[in-house]
C-alpha cells in the first residue's frame, strides 16, 4: 500500500485566494478539506497581503501538506490588476516554500485538460468535475473548487516530466 501525500493546491487571487487539499495514494484521490482566504478590499494592499500570507499560513499550518501547487497567471489588458494579482500569487509561492513544501506551477489550461479533459473549460464545469473526481469533497467558492481542481493536476503531473518542469518553473 502507498503512503498517502497530502497535497494544497491554491487558486491565487487578491480578493479570494482558494485553497484545496486532497491526499493521493497511486492513483486514488480523497478530499480532505478547501476554502477560501479573502481580503478586505477597504484596506491598503499591504494590509491585504498580509491577510492572505496569515491566512493561507493558518491552512499550511492546520492542514500539514506535503507538497503544494499553485496556478499560473495569464496577463491581462488591465497592468494595475495584473500587477496585483502578482503579488497576491507571491504570497501563494511564498507560504507554502517557506513551511518548507515543494511548490509546482501549473497553467490554467493544463489544469482544465487534466481535470476536466479540455484546456478552455468552464467554471461549471470545473465544478462538477471535482465533484465527479471526488464526491466527498465540498467548496465554498469557485476559487475552492480550482485550487482542488489544481491539486488534482498535480497529482496527475507531479511524477512526469510535465510535473517536474512545472515544480521547477520551466513549465
Amino acid at each position: 500500500m502507498m503512503h498517502p501525500i497530502r497535497v494544497l493546491g491554491i487558486d491565487p487571487g487578491l480578493r479570494r485566494m482558494g485553497w484545496g487539499v486532497i491526499e493521493v495514494a497511486g492513483n486514488r484521490l480523497s478530499f480532505i478539506a478547501s476554502g477560501t482566504v479573502t481580503s478586505d478590499n477597504k484596506k491598503s494592499l499591504a494590509e491585504r497581503l498580509v491577510q492572505l500570507h496569515d491566512g493561507l499560513t493558518r491552512v499550511v499550518e492546520l492542514q500539514a501538506p506535503a507538497e503544494s501547487a499553485v496556478e499560473l497567471t495569464f496577463v491581462n489588458k488591465d497592468a494595475g490588476a495584473t500587477l496585483k494579482l502578482g503579488q497576491a500569487r507571491g504570497i501563494a509561492l511564498l507560504v507554502p516554500s517557506l513551511a518548507g513544501l515543494t511548490v509546482a506551477e501549473y497553467a490554467p489550461n493544463l489544469v482544465k485538460k487534466t481535470v476536466v479533459g479540455t484546456g478552455h473549460a468552464e467554471k461549471t464545469q470545473i465544478r462538477a468535475m471535482v465533484k465527479v473526481l471526488m464526491p466527498k469533497a465540498v467548496f465554498d467558492t469557485d476559487d475552492a473548487a480550482d485550487a482542488l481542481a489544481i491539486a488534482i493536476c498535480h497529482a496527475h503531473h507531479r511524477n512526469t516530466n510535465s510535473g517536474r518542469l512545472a515544480q521547477l518553473g520551466a513549465a
